[in-house]
């Protein structure tokens, strides 16, 4: 696949006298014979000027470009969508988020598929375009590769470091009393510094990391934070790297096995990354082909210890973990544990298992134990089953001991409901809320919690309030919340029958979520249970609505 007349792909669009309409139109746009002679490289941009994540990408794209041209292809970027996380948070906007997901995979293989590129690089950034990314990648099993535009950098207020966690939590404690208007306000102000996604181990950067040690992205590249000069060099030669994937005919369903995605779900767990990873990994292993169900967490995260001392649970942000070594030192210490599967492909045509060995370590870092001093023996996920989720739901132990927590129920019907109790303080120490019909379905769209989940925190309830959804939660979410529960209320799961002053107990170390009520209670509520009606009668939400799995096989809409 080259311009010395070998057949390609994109022959079918370029080359021979029937395709000089096409030529026509191409060099109508500046490409010229000699450009379209040469492979055609895809560039899926995820570029948007709302919100930092991927604000940057435009710049990154244009190194990328430079790449490939040096290597012998002609790039064409395209863009796709893309809903920030961080902004829509606690709106209606949110539930627009993960239907994004699908939107991002669909639209970048459509593009890929009417114009048969040769190679593909997907740039990504906020959290539903990096899955959606790699969902499109193996799905068009096209040779290419994933680039994440990188972390924000820390802001600074009141002497420390903060995130937009900080940002959220504050909404609690200001709502409290804890907290005046100026200080939340100068908290504001100082968050973000600039360009670049959410700074902790949160969904961004959770699946960032995920790509890495899927192989289809290169270890350390995507770590490099937004604004480090560095990330030029990563973005130019991860466009000299996409000429080689071509040449080389090696694909993403090549790289993208059972035994790479295990070593995603064993860097999640030795992070504490985001409980949404559990919901990507599904559906990206169900795009692959690759068997995976939600009980695989659990057994891979029992086996595996939490290493990095990382936000939301821990101290530091993803550019501390740069400095001290990035996803390559994490790859090493998994490889010293023997929970790496060394020989999985990736994209570089080196082995995880290589690449991590060649990783370095910075003398004296903090960031990432040693394997013989973990912060547990144990991951950051577990998965609880129960008659409250007979499917299973999710939930990050990373940051909290592992516990056991007996309330009463506090029900709420959406999320708007809940942030509202919570903000006049009419949720007290030792309730367990409870906020349904916010699932894949019934939402629709599965919105995020952290609004919630960080007054909660703020209020200084986060150590005797626990919490249960059928919606997700933030990366930046901790204490006791139990998210994707399933099935969902909307379709007729057990958490549509709870009421308030139900007894709930949340017991971690036995993996158990229970409504203590008897059987016989339980299916005579569900008898007489009756679906809502839809939120969304027309346009992309109804359709997403009916289309969409559980969350406990991804919440995807094949």
């Amino acid at each position: 696949m080259s311009d010395n007349g070998d057949s390609k792909r994109s022959d079918a669009i370029t080359a021979g006298p029937s395709r000089a309409p096409a030529r026509a139109m191409l060099k109508a746009v500046g490409f010229t014979d000699e450009d379209l002679r040469r492979p055609i490289i895809g560039v899926a941009n995820t570029w948007i000027e709302i919100g930092p994540c991927n604000y940057h990408l435009r710049d990154l794209g244009e190194q990328v470009k430079a790449g490939i041209r040096a290597a012998g292809g002609t790039p064409m970027e395209f863009n796709t969508v893309s809903i920030s996380d961080g902004i829509t948070m606690g709106s209606e906007g949110m539930k627009a988020s993960l239907v994004s997901r699908e939107v991002v995979a669909d639209s970048i293989e459509l593009v890929a598929r009417g114009n048969l590129f040769d190679g593909l690089v997907i740039l990504v950034g906020c959290d539903k375009t990096v899955p959606g990314g790699v969902m499109a990648l193996v799905r068009l099993n096209t040779p290419g590769l994933v680039l994440y535009g990188g972390s924000i950098a820390p802001g600074r207020w009141e002497g420390r470091d903060v995130t937009i966690q900080d940002v959220f939590e504050a909404v609690g404690a200001h709502a409290a009393g804890k907290l005046t208007d100026a200080q939340l306000g100068a908290l504001e102000n100082s968050a973000c510094p600039g360009p670049g996604a959410c700074g902790g181990q949160f969904t961004a950067n959770t699946m960032s990391m995920v790509c890495e040690l899927l192989g289809v992205s290169p270890l350390s590249a995507n770590g490099v934070p937004a604004m480090v000069a560095e990330k030029g060099d990563v973005a130019h030669r991860a466009g000299q790297l996409v000429m080689e994937l071509v040449r080389n005919d090696l694909r993403p369903r090549q790289i993208v096995t059972r035994a790479a995605v295990e070593n995603a779900i064993a860097g999640v767990a030795a992070t504490g990354g985001s409980t949404n990873a559990v919901l990507h990994l599904l559906a990206i292993a169900h795009e692959a082909g690759v068997d995976l169900e939600i009980d695989d967490f659990e057994r891979i995260s029992e086996r595996t210890p939490l290493l990095a001392d990382l936000k939301p649970g821990g101290r530091f942000v993803a550019t501390d973990l740069y400095r001290a070594g990035g996803i390559g030192l994490v790859a090493k210490r998994l490889r010293e544990t023997g929970l790496l599967h060394r020989d999985a492909l990736t994209v570089t045509g080196a082995t995880i298992g290589e690449a991590a060995g060649a990783a370095a370590e910075t003398a004296g870092q903090v960031v990432v134990r040693p394997v013989a001093e973990p912060l547990t023996p144990t991951g950051g996920l577990v998965i609880l089953k129960g008659n409250l989720a007979p499917h299973g739901c999710v939930v990050k132990v990373a940051g909290h001991e592992p516990a056991t927590h007996r309330g009463p129920a506090r029900v709420f019907d959406s999320e708007e409901a809940a942030f509202e109790a919570v903000g006049q303080g009419r949720i007290r120490a030792g309730d367990v809320v409870v906020i349904r019909y916010e699932g894949p379905s019934g939402g629709p769209g599965m919105r995020e919690m952290l609004a919630v989940t960080a007054a909660i925190v703020g209020a200084g309830l986060g150590e005797s309030v626990a919490l249960l959804t059928d919606g997700r939660f933030s990366g930046a979410t901790r204490g006791m919340m139990a998210g994707h529960v399933a099935p969902e209320a909307a379709r007729g799961g057990p958490i549509a029958i709870v009421r308030d002053g139900d007894t709930i107990l949340f017991d971690e170390r036995n993996r158990k979520l229970q409504l203590e009520v008897s059987d016989a209670e339980i299916e005579s509520r569900l008898a007489a249970w009756r679906a809502p009606e839809p939120r969304f009668a027309s346009g992309v939400m109804a359709k997403y609505a009916r289309l969409v799995s559980s969350a406990s096989t991804g919440a995807v809409t094949s």
